[in-house]
């Protein structure tokens, strides 16, 4: 399937009415529009980042100053994309995590405050201002992105192994523009019926 094709073919993989600022653990994915490699290159399977690339790295890195309520745990910044395990604290602690049905709620139209809908859109915007500083006015992120509930301790392991050994397996990458093969990470996350298909969860739109 083409890029146009999968642009079309997008649906939101959220759970509806999901509290999203809810304390809980989340595995999330946000991606360059058009998969266009901005961020730097793997190199003898090491990932070696550009200007642009630290700059997500420095903006994730800011997460817990300019989000108290938020813990950044293991993230990735590949060539086109990062990924990133967020845990999202509550006055109750760290519940999320270990819960396999969340208690919903009526949501308003865009993303609510504190929720990984809201904290990705600010993400994305800051760091599209700081890169089109750098002379790269045409850069934009995927207009969504992607975000998975971790369920339990052995999830959270197997997603911070596979973040940790992302650039090892950068051809085996879906988001590789030139992959050759499928990897067995992306055939267990798909098992849970959220796994990305080259489609996003919805986040806010940004001003830029």
């Amino acid at each position: 399937m083409n890029h146009d094709a999968r642009e079309h073919h997008r649906r939101s993989i959220r759970l509806r009415e999901y509290d999203y600022s809810q304390s809980g653990a989340y595995f999330v994915t946000v991606c360059v529009q058009n998969r266009q490699s901005m961020f730097g290159k793997v190199t003898n399977a090491r990932m070696m980042l550009n200007e642009a690339g630290r700059i997500v790295e420095r903006e994730s890195l800011k997460t817990p100053a300019v989000r108290p309520q938020v813990q950044l745990d293991e993230f990735v910044v590949m060539p086109n994309h990062f990924h990133g395990t967020i845990i999202i604290r509550n006055d109750h602690g760290i519940v999320g995590a270990t819960r396999r049905v969340a208690p919903t709620m009526k949501r308003p139209a865009g993303p609510m405050g504190g929720s990984v809908g809201a904290m990705m859109a600010q993400f994305k915007s800051t760091a599209t201002k700081r890169i089109r500083a750098l002379g790269h006015s045409g850069f934009a992120w995927q207009r969504n992105y992607y975000e998975h509930i971790v369920r339990d301790e052995d999830s959270l392991n197997r997603i911070r192994e596979y973040i940790l050994t992302n650039p090892l397996r950068w051809d085996l990458d879906r988001e590789n523009p030139e992959p050759k093969g499928e990897d067995d990470f992306d055939r267990w996350l798909a098992s849970f019926g959220t796994g990305p298909k080259g489609v996003y969860g919805r986040s806010a739109s940004i001003r830029t």
